[in-house]
């Protein structure tokens, strides 16, 4: 990263050099909307100059600090899977609801847009396999078409080629695996998406759905496919209702939240009759229900967490700078009612400067949701703090329990220039350890620190900063945490994660390099065995 090739660089300045590098590989159009996002001039002017002050032999002038504590205690036990041509979104292990589901059984990975071959490791045998995720339309598009350019690394062939862009897995009760995953084209919906048929459709009739779900069950190696009419990102069983699979859409545009009742769907097979959709309501008017006097936000869930104290939903969208969101990042607190989808309403709520923008959702068991803020920020909010009304005429605000929140500063340094209260250092999701699987306690949320290449834990106010010092390059978007054996003490149980960076040729190893499975624990002290 800190060296551009030579194959960009030859012929012109840093600038020139940087502007060719972002347009290389399958990737260019993300990165050109994440330039845009910054003010692609000025993004390229900051990069080339910050590989030029390396060149010129510029240290970083803030240091990561040594493990403290509990955090030297750490035992890494790492596996190679899928391919050095694929890159990972994230893994499932175990139900998240009951961590002892699928004890020492198989982990299983999700691919995203490089292939649709789901990775899938026996930690117990050290055998790393492959199964092949289908699709049901032959139109279905591949990423093989994505525009391209040439790459320093692999040429002018595309090395992704996955139709179903396998997004975000998990795991059932039963030890089946639930992926959000494309099964056709986006604009080609089933009738009763839009007919009136069912009360979603008549209530937020969805042209559209860029992705959908899918079913693998280990224990007959086979696939079951749900057309899904709204869009399909993250995923995760109600604690409360087991049975019940609620999703999140990723961007905005859809304005809904949807939810597979898969009880109904195994005992018919019924895609149309046992999926719903809600749109986000806001009771802006206090009449305690839907209707014309409310504000309905277009925002969608990017994360999703049912709750674990009551029947809600709980999701957050992206603020503004994420697809050119008119409108703040919210954490929405979604209440399905006795008749969903009509009476359906969401509370949404914006965290207190200097944080802004949440990424990642989840709640612990005392019902407390943790997210991470895009200010650098880990921070937690209580609705059982607020002491005013959440609904009326400033609802769709969100500022309305600024009481409820909390907000722990990420270590690392910050830009400069810039508010010292904040932290350049990002977390792309957030996971709540409900079970102490780690070793950690109880409900500690551990945050997916990208911008530092570490897993960021809050232990009793404090933060216990984690790191996989070898290969080079721990990027993790999502972390799973099982219990192997509740009486092996540390043996026994374990946090599982995959290297999630889209491009693994960038770390230590090279072009050979391939995507890993860590599998992280505490021991109680540094040489306990």
């Amino acid at each position: 990263m800190r060296k551009v090739p030579e194959m960009f660089s030859k012929d012109g300045n840093s600038y020139q050099a940087w502007a060719k590098r972002t347009q290389s590989g399958q990737a260019m159009t993300n990165m050109a909307t994440g330039l845009g996002y910054m003010g692609y001039d000025a993004a390229i002017k900051n990069f080339a100059d910050w590989t030029d002050r390396i060149a010129a032999g510029e240290l970083p002038f803030d240091k990561p600090q040594r493990p403290q504590g509990v955090e030297r205690n750490v035992v890494v036990t790492m596996w190679d899977w899928s391919s050095n041509k694929a890159y990972l979104h994230d893994l499932v292990s175990t139900d998240k609801n009951q961590p002892t589901v699928n004890a020492n059984g198989k982990v299983y990975g999700s691919t995203e847009e490089s292939t649709d071959l789901v990775p899938v490791l026996d930690p117990v045998k050290h055998v790393a396999s492959e199964i092949k995720h289908p699709y049901k339309d032959p139109e279905t598009p591949s990423s093989s078409s994505l525009p391209k350019g040439t790459s320093a690394y692999w040429g002018d062939k595309p090395i992704w080629d996955g139709h179903t862009s396998i997004h975000n897995p998990i795991m059932d009760r039963q030890g089946r695996v639930w992926f959000t995953a494309r099964i056709r084209p986006a604009g080609a919906q089933p009738k009763f998406c839009t007919d009136g048929s069912n009360a979603s459709s008549k209530l937020a009739p969805l042209k559209e759905s860029p992705r959908h779900l899918s079913v693998y069950d280990p224990s007959t190696a086979k696939w079951q496919l749900i057309d899904t009419c709204f869009p399909t990102h993250h995923l995760y069983f109600h604690p409360k209702s087991p049975d019940v699979l609620w999703t999140s859409a990723g961007g905005p545009g859809s304005g809904v939240v949807g939810w597979l009742d898969t009880k109904k769907y195994f005992s018919s097979g019924d895609d149309a009759a046992s999926q719903r959709w809600a749109p986000i309501v806001v009771d802006t008017n206090a009449s305690g229900k839907p209707d014309e006097g409310d504000t309905k936000l277009r925002a969608a869930f990017y994360g999703v967490t049912p709750s674990t104290v009551d029947d809600s939903v709980w999701g957050q969208s992206m603020g503004i700078g994420f697809a050119r969101m008119a409108q703040p990042g919210f954490v929405m607190r979604m209440v399905p009612g006795s008749n969903p989808p009509d009476t359906t309403l969401t509370e949404v709520f914006v965290p207190p400067m200097p944080g802004y923008s949440p990424r990642g959702i989840d709640m612990g068991n005392d019902g407390v949701v943790w997210v991470p803020l895009a200010s650098g920020h880990m921070a937690s909010f209580d609705r059982k703090k607020c002491k005013g009304p959440l609904n009326g005429p400033d609802a769709a605000s969100g500022k309305h329990c600024q009481e409820g929140w909390t907000l722990y500063r990420m270590p690392g340094p910050q830009f400069k220039g810039v508010d010292e209260k904040g932290s350049a250092n990002h977390a792309y999701y957030v996971w709540v350890d409900r079970y102490n699987t780690l070793g950690l306690g109880k409900d500690v949320p551990i945050f997916q620190t990208n911008g530092s290449e570490s897993l960021m834990a809050v232990v009793g106010g404090k933060v216990v900063d984690i790191r996989v010092p070898y290969p080079m390059g721990f990027f993790t978007k999502n972390v799973d945490g099982r219990i192997d054996d509740a009486k092996a003490g540390w043996k026994g149980r374990a946090l599982w994660t995959t290297s999630g960076t889209r491009t693994n040729f960038h770390n230590e190893g090279g072009k050979e390099n391939r995507p890993k499975v860590y599998k992280l624990q505490i021991r109680p002290n540094p040489l306990a065995s």
